[in-house]
């Protein structure tokens, strides 16, 4: 239950030194008043029996004295936002929960980047940076429902964050994301429109003393085969048919949408929150999805339709402009025994070609794998943190570093069972195309990883130019022991 717990207060957490860690945020929203660093807050505690209470036996009155406590103190002020004591003790103490050494970071970090944080949402709105209210509303769900799944019930989710309605705490919930947004969107305005030359690739790198040019591990470039078990058409049409028996109870019968979603569902994003999205035309959902949802009436419930998720039905609950409310219904045909052994027939049979020299492995991608993301590259695999075909094998995903690192070029692994985005049996073969070994960056060689360690720097040092900038032109105000922090801003405005 700790480890659930831990991981619900890190739910929006990007890194440790970047934007407001999601706990934090709940700490700030549910801080009961805002005192000054220098002030103290007097609060009276008076126990007294019920002193008018004819019918019952006078107890006596114990009156306890006056105690003195500091409720909050304000660490900062960044334009418009308060940052309070609270708010870094609260994200300090989830980095700790989260594994991290004390060592590692200091209080003064942890609160530098909070103000950074303030700082970037502060100045989105002063120009007019657009976050869109579905998009929040979308992030705001999905956060709830992993909540939930995780906690069991919505009433344990209140009582672990010591929140008193759903109402309030969705509130809570949208600011925190769409400031964390906001700063989001404002970091990369700031280096939206930075490039970098052959020139300044060239010097960034000859300014690197020849002792001290990074080394880069072991890299890969890895091509795969999948091949996923066919649906039969009956087991397609039981989920239609079942999807047709929900629609006719919902319209016919006046049954409840949100019921059945929550009991039939198995999209476990939406499932406990009644299949609930608020989503707009630039909300990242299939696309098949968003045309059917916004061809509906207020009201209105769908016909069965089919996404690479599965099938649905959807509701439109409300209509506002471009937003809307939706509920849905997902549910995901079954693969029958028969279909997953006749798939692992097949890529066993595709193993044996490849490995026998009957075909290539890039030319049986083409022809059999069922990934459409990959096939017509012959299954060659992007690295989705580079954007190049390289991968750094000290830093693959565990599970695919179990299946590849033993593997010498052009070599083809066993066949590996996987599962779909649905929880469904699939296959895949995988080879290494390419290996190349740990070694000191090389100009030639290593162009494009050079070339992103320059670009980086470069949007750094613009991001650190605007911050100063904007530091100088924003109400800042640092109380009590954050005073003495060295700061990397110019956060208490010295002059230089």
């Amino acid at each position: 239950m700790q480890s659930r717990i831990n991981n619900l207060k890190s739910i929006t957490k990007t890194s440790i030194f970047c934007g407001v860690l999601f706990s934090a945020c709940l700490g700030q929203l549910s801080a009961q008043e805002i005192i000054p660093e220098e002030t103290d807050s007097i609060i009276k505690s008076d126990t007294l029996a019920a002193a008018n209470d004819s019918l019952k036996v006078q107890e006596p009155v114990v009156k306890e004295p006056f105690k003195r406590t500091k409720i909050d103190g304000v660490a900062a002020v960044i334009g418009e936002s308060v940052i309070l004591d609270s708010d870094i003790d609260i994200a300090y103490q989830q980095l700790i929960n989260e594994g991290v050494s004390s060592g590692d970071v200091s209080r003064c970090e942890l609160a530098g980047s909070l103000f950074e944080n303030k700082l970037y949402a502060h100045h989105a709105v002063v120009d007019s940076i657009v976050v869109r209210d579905a998009e929040i509303n979308s992030m705001v769900d999905q956060q709830l429902a992993y909540m939930t799944n995780e906690l069991g019930t919505v009433e344990k989710v209140l009582k672990l964050y010591k929140k008193d309605n759903l109402t309030d705490f969705k509130k809570e919930l949208f600011e925190i994301n769409k400031s964390n947004r906001l700063s989001e969107r404002m970091r990369t305005k700031i280096i939206e429109n930075i490039e970098i030359t052959p020139e300044e690739v060239r010097e960034f790198f000859d300014d690197i003393p020849e002792g001290e040019r990074p080394q880069f591990g072991t890299e890969v470039e890895l091509a795969q085969i999948v091949i996923e078990p066919e649906i039969p058409e009956e087991e397609e049409q039981k989920v239609v048919d079942r999807l047709n028996q929900f629609r006719e109870d919902i319209v016919e019968r006046g049954s409840s949408f949100a019921t059945k979603a929550v009991l039939y569902s198995q999209d476990p994003g939406s499932k406990s929150t009644g299949g609930k999205y608020t989503l707009d035309r630039q909300t990242n959902f299939a696309k098949e999805f968003k045309d059917v949802a916004f061809s509906l009436q207020e009201g209105e419930v769908s016909e069965p339709f089919q996404t690479d998720f599965g099938w649905h039905i959807v509701k439109v609950d409300k209509i506002r402009g471009e937003e809307i409310d939706v509920r849905h219904i997902l549910l995901i045909p079954e693969v029958t025994r028969a279909s997953v052994e006749k798939a692992k027939t097949q890529i066993d049979s595709i193993r044996g070609s490849i490995v026998s020299g009957s075909i290539e492995f890039k030319e049986a991608a083409r022809k059999f794998s069922d990934e459409k993301e990959t096939k017509e590259d012959g299954g060659q695999l992007i690295n989705p943190t580079t954007g190049d075909t390289h991968f750094e094998l000290t830093k693959i995903d565990p599970i695919l570093y179990d299946q590849v690192s033993k593997l010498k070029t052009n070599e083809v692994s066993l066949v590996i069972p996987d599962q779909d985005r649905q929880g469904r049996k699939k296959y895949k073969l995988i080879t290494v195309l390419n290996r190349y070994d740990e070694h000191i960056a090389d100009y030639s060689k290593d162009y494009l990883k050079i070339q992103e360690l320059a670009l980086r720097k470069k949007q750094i040092d613009a991001i650190r130019k605007w911050q100063n900038e904007k530091i100088l032109d924003t109400y800042v105000k640092i109380n009590g022991e954050y005073r003495d922090c060295a700061y990397s801003g110019n956060w208490l405005k010295k002059e230089k």
